[in-house]
C-alpha cells in the first residue's frame, strides 16, 4: 500500500487575515465571480471586510446564506445559486458545516474552493471531505473529494471574538487525532485517502495533542479578552491544520465512529461535533484497554477545558439499553472507522466501552471534586 499525505494548497493564518483574501486568491490564480457560502454570524461580521478585500482586486462576488445543516438539499440549493452566479470559485465562511457544504458544492461543479473558518470548532477546513447529515441532524455519510481546498484562510481576530464553546469543541475533535492516527498506523489501516500514513502525518498528529495540553487553557483566556495571543495562534493551528492533516493522512478509528453512532440519539443533538468526539475518544481508550495514566491525562485535560466526559454531558443521562444498542449498532456498522481498531468489534463491546467511559468520567469528577465547565 502506498503512503499518501494530503494537504490544502495553501494555509494562511493570522490577525485580520480576511483583509488579504482577495490578494491571497489572486496569488493562487483564483478569480471571480465568487460565491460565498456563509453562516449568519460570518455575514454580520465580515460583509464590510469582504467588500473592501474584493474591491482591492476587482473580484465580483455574491453571498449565499447557509441554512444551518450540511444536507443533500442544502448542497443542491447552493449548487443552483453557484450556477446562477456563474461562479468560478466557491468560498465557505463560517463553521464546519458551512465549510463542508461549500466543499460539496465546489466538488459538484468542479470548481476551486476557499475555506474561511470563523470559529476553530473542528478540523474540517483543511480536509477533502464533507460530513453529510440528514434533515433530522443524524450522520448520513462521508463524501470524499479528489482534492483538498485550494486555500484555507484563518482570521484569528475573528476567532478571538467567537464564543468559547466552539473553540473547546474543536479541541475535542483535535484531541482524538493522535490516538486515532496512532492506532491506524500501527495496524496498517488505510487513511482517508486510501493510503498508508506517513511519518510526517503522525508527527503532526502528536504535535497537535501536545499543543492542546500546553495551550488549551490560555487560548480560552484569549477569547475571554477577545484578542488573539500566541497561545490562541498555536491552538487554532492545532485545531485546524494539525488535526486536519493528522486525521486525513493517518486515518480515523473508534472515536469518530462512536460520534457517528451518538448522532442517532436525539438527546445528543445539542452537543457539538467535537464534544461527541471527545466522549467517543474516552470510549476508544476503554476499548483499547489503555493505561490508567493515559486515561487520566485525557480526563484531566477534558475536565479543565470543559469537554464532556460522561453520558450526562452529551445529553443522554442514564441512557436506556435500547438507546445504547442503537448507538452501538450505528457505530459498528460495516465500513465504519471503528474497524481500524486492532480488535474484533461488536455492538456489545462498544456498549461496554461507552459505559466504562461514563463510569471513568463520573469517578474522576468525584475524586477530584471537579465541577463540569460548560461554556
Amino acid at each position: 500500500m502506498l503512503k499518501v499525505f494530503c494537504a490544502p494548497a495553501r494555509y494562511t493564518q493570522g490577525p485580520h487575515a480576511t483583509e488579504q483574501l482577495g490578494h491571497e486568491m489572486n496569488n493562487l490564480g483564483l478569480g471571480g465571480p465568487a460565491l460565498i457560502i456563509a453562516g449568519g454570524s460570518a455575514i454580520r461580521m465580515l460583509s464590510e471586510t469582504w467588500a473592501q478585500a474584493f474591491a482591492a482586486t476587482g473580484t465580483n462576488y455574491e453571498v449565499f446564506p447557509f441554512d444551518g445543516e450540511c444536507t443533500l438539499h442544502e448542497i443542491e440549493r447552493g449548487s443552483q445559486a453557484a450556477r446562477a452566479a456563474n461562479a468560478q470559485v466557491v468560498i465557505g465562511a463560517g463553521g464546519g458545516k458551512v465549510l463542508d457544504t461549500a466543499r460539496a458544492i465546489a466538488a459538484d461543479l468542479s470548481l476551486p474552493v476557499v475555506n474561511c473558518p470563523t470559529i476553530a470548532s473542528s478540523d474540517a477546513p483543511c480536509s477533502a471531505l464533507s460530513v453529510i447529515y440528514t434533515e433530522a441532524g443524524e450522520w448520513e455519510a462521508y463524501r470524499i473529494y479528489r482534492r483538498n481546498p485550494d486555500l484555507v484562510l484563518v482570521d484569528t481576530t475573528v476567532i478571538a471574538k467567537s464564543p468559547i464553546r466552539p473553540l473547546v469543541s474543536g479541541m475535542g475533535d483535535a484531541l482524538a487525532t493522535w490516538f486515532e492516527a496512532k492506532v491506524c498506523a500501527e495496524n496498517g489501516a488505510k487513511n482517508m485517502r486510501g493510503g498508508a500514513s506517513t511519518r510526517s502525518a503522525l508527527a503532526l498528529a502528536e504535535l497537535c495533542y501536545k499543543t492542546l495540553l500546553a495551550d488549551g487553557l490560555a487560548a480560552i483566556e484569549a477569547l475571554r479578552g477577545q484578542e488573539p495571543n500566541e497561545a490562541l495562534e498555536r491552538l487554532v493551528e492545532a485545531n485546524t491544520l494539525l488535526s486536519g492533516l493528522g486525521f486525513e493522512s493517518s486515518g480515523l478509528a473508534a472515536a469518530h465512529a462512536i460520534h457517528n453512532g451518538l448522532t442517532a440519539a436525539p438527546g445528543t443533538h445539542n452537543s457539538m461535533h467535537g464534544e461527541k468526539v471527545a466522549f467517543g475518544l474516552l470510549a476508544q481508550l476503554m476499548l483499547e484497554s489503555q493505561s490508567q495514566a493515559v486515561i487520566e491525562e485525557v480526563l484531566q485535560f477534558s475536565t479543565s477545558v470543559g469537554l464532556p466526559t460522561t453520558f450526562a454531558d452529551i445529553g443522554i443521562d442514564d441512557p436506556t439499553p435500547d438507546l445504547l444498542e442503537i448507538v452501538a449498532q450505528r457505530a459498528s456498522m460495516a465500513g465504519e472507522t471503528i474497524h481500524n481498531e486492532p480488535i474484533e468489534i461488536s455492538p456489545k463491546l462498544v456498549i461496554e466501552a461507552m459505559r466504562a467511559a461514563d463510569s471513568a468520567g463520573v469517578a474522576f469528577r468525584g475524586a477530584t471534586s471537579a465541577l463540569p465547565v460548560r461554556y
